[in-house]
């Protein structure tokens, strides 16, 4: 079927005479089709991937890989828990943490609030909330000085600034003379963080480890311990593991049920978007079987001879096998070399055109992500090449039928 003859023959289709010009303009409209549909399909899934990754990261750069506590809330001896945890090389850094609602009061402004208890020496190995502190140091955290760091969205909402007071209330209740009184204490305002994720600036506040076990009435105890991963996509597995070894009453959870219907609906998203783009490469590769129909109708007298000089009819088949492969995989590959091109420097070419003509695609004071990312998956770059191409052979399959089938009897009769 695919013998020199055929490949010869498919090669001289694609090379137009004149009075073939406009089946030679719809052949490089084909070509040009399957392109745009690949570039445009790499590069929107490289940018969802970008946007996937940096939301991720954000998210989980205050939030911890995994967590191990107590099921009643409170973590005995969590000091024991070093051995056991450095003995899994996945696991690069853990801290203990206290977590609870509280309300924060500054004048007549009130706001709910998260209050965690972190130490300050060992947040950096789960966290990265001291590379994104815009006033203060977490430094300031010191046992018995009550001190507070706020997310700037929190403390904008209260008005406050380092130095300023702010009374934290907890749900928790003190028996006086007087009656029962929610208990409260005064925080000093020594920092302020933002990380570019509105949950975490608007909703979070830190201080020191001891002086929220005070406020609790926890003594040594803690709410739970946070770790983090070398590799956080082992959360799953590492989390498994720990459960396998740890006594029942402990209880280890990780990011990925802690927001797993986030991270699903991205992913549904991207699902999504990749059917409908690739709905445009199937419109542009099915386009070829157009070309090859109307070639077919062009050069019914020249498959006819060659009919009678012997060639088969899967001979013939091939012959527009091969045309519509060519067209197909000159229009993949071009697509590729421009997606890839597009998917790695669309970080400086978006810059660049937001500048030239004045405008911004995504403003700061709207989105906290204001630049577009872009993260290639070469993964995902086989699998658009592969489905692109397997189109556009597919598209021949008719048309190479429809001319296996021609009588060439009837058709050099009028010759």
């Amino acid at each position: 079927m695919f013998k020199p003859l055929v490949f010869y023959v498919g090669l001289r289709y694609t090379r137009a005479k004149r009075r073939t010009r406009f089946i030679s303009f719809i052949t490089l409209t084909s070509v040009l089709g399957i392109a745009l549909g690949v570039t445009a399909l790499i590069t929107v899934l490289s940018v969802m991937n970008g946007f996937e990754a940096e939301l991720r990261e954000r998210i989980l750069g205050m939030t911890s890989h995994a967590t191990i506590s107590d099921w009643n809330g409170q973590l005995d001896e969590w000091r024991a828990f070093d051995e056991e945890l450095a003995k899994e090389p996945r696991i690069t850094g853990w801290a203990p943490y206290v977590e609870g609602q509280v309300m924060l009061n500054a004048g007549r402004r009130v706001s709910g609030s998260i209050l965690r208890g972190i130490l300050p020496a060992l947040e950096a190995s789960v966290s990265e909330v001291t590379q994104n502190l815009i006033a203060g140091e977490i430094q300031s955290l010191q046992p018995g000085e009550y001190g507070i760091v706020l997310g700037i969205e929190l403390a904008n909402h209260l008005g406050v600034v380092p130095g300023d007071k702010v009374t934290v209330i907890t749900p928790q209740v003190t028996s006086t003379p007087a009656g029962i009184l929610p208990r409260l204490r005064r925080f000093t305002v020594t920092g302020v963080f933002k990380v570019g994720m509105f949950e975490y600036d608007r909703n979070l506040a830190l201080v020191h480890l001891g002086d929220a076990a005070k406020l609790y009435r926890l003594g040594d105890s803690v709410s739970g311990l946070r770790l983090k991963l070398a590799d956080l996509f082992e959360a799953p597995g590492v989390t498994a593991d720990l459960s396998s070894t740890l006594p029942r009453n402990f209880r280890v959870t990780d990011w990925t049920h802690a927001h797993s219907n986030f991270f699903r609906a991205i992913q549904t998203e991207k699902r999504v978007m990749f059917i409908i783009l690739l709905l445009i490469v199937a419109v542009a590769a099915f386009n070829i079987v157009s070309t090859l129909v109307m070639v077919v109708t062009d050069k019914k007298g020249d498959i006819a001879i060659l009919i009678t000089q012997g060639l088969t009819p899967a001979s013939v088949m091939g012959i527009f096998i091969v045309l519509g492969t060519i067209i197909g995989a000159v229009g993949t590959l071009l697509g590729t070399v421009g997606g890839v091109a597009l998917a790695l420097n669309v970080e400086t070419i978006v810059p660049a055109i937001e500048r030239f003509f004045g405008v911004h695609f995504l403003p700061a004071d709207v989105y906290y992500i204001s630049e577009l990312p872009s993260k290639l998956i070469w993964s995902d770059v086989y699998q658009i090449t592969s489905l692109a191409f397997l189109l556009a052979l597919l598209a021949t399959l008719y048309p190479a039928w429809q001319a296996s089938r021609i009588n060439p009897a009837e058709v050099l009769r009028y010759e």
